[in-house]
């Protein structure tokens, strides 16, 4: 009887099954630097430039944010848009070298003149109608003489204005763009308070002149 050449051996069915493991030891390879990949992607890509989870440590942001809750704070979109009046942020108030951050609030922005007098924020002169402070502001600080503003420097307030240590102090000052690490969303914890970062309605809305 005449042998057909696909007839199947022993070596040829041994063979069969080397190539079907070391298939199976590429695909597992393959899989697990996938696995590693997303791992590295989550840890170390997306806090640095995406996303990333901050706590509050204070009572400087009241009544707005509360000590100890957890924030999510979004990485993008300013670096498609400026930083915008009002924006609650986490920046490096001694640099980046140094780990400390602070979470404030935007209330100047580049290229204009800063002054507080009294409880009243004055914007290139005219009076800032904003409702954000929790009580009066007792202290100016820096600002009681106008602050103008680099064209890469804005100035910011804590919402608890009696104890907030902001631009109003010398060893914080205006706050360089390349120093704001992101803007401030969302809050994850206490599950009580979950939710988007709410902004007043009434608050912040107008500048006006001056009398």
């Amino acid at each position: 009887m005449e042998q057909n050449e696909f007839e199947n051996t022993p070596e040829a069915g041994e063979e069969q099954r080397n190539n079907h493991e070391k298939e199976k030891k590429s695909s597992f390879f393959l899989e697990l630097l996938v696995y590693v990949a997303i791992v590295v992607i989550c840890l170390f890509f997306v806090p640095k430039y995406v996303v990333q989870r901050t706590k509050v440590d204070g009572t400087s942001m009241e009544n707005t944010l509360m000590d100890k809750d957890n924030l999510i704070v979004e990485k993008v979109s300013y670096r498609f848009r400026d930083p915008k009046r009002f924006d609650i942020i986490v920046f490096f108030p001694f640099g980046r070298e140094n780990e400390e951050y602070y979470v404030k609030r935007i209330i100047g922005l580049p290229g204009e003149t800063i002054q507080i007098v009294g409880d009243d924020i004055y914007i290139d002169g005219e009076l800032l109608e904003e409702n954000y402070g929790k009580d009066p502001m007792t202290y100016a600080g820096i600002a009681e003489a106008p602050v103008v503003l680099g064209e890469d420097e804005y100035f910011v307030l804590g919402d608890n204005r009696s104890i907030s240590k902001d631009s109003r102090y010398d060893e914080v000052g205006p706050v360089k763009r390349d120093s704001i690490e992101g803007r401030v969303v969302l809050r994850i914890y206490p599950l009580s308070s979950f939710g988007l970062i709410p902004k007043d309605p009434q608050a912040g809305l107008s500048l006006e002149p001056a009398a």
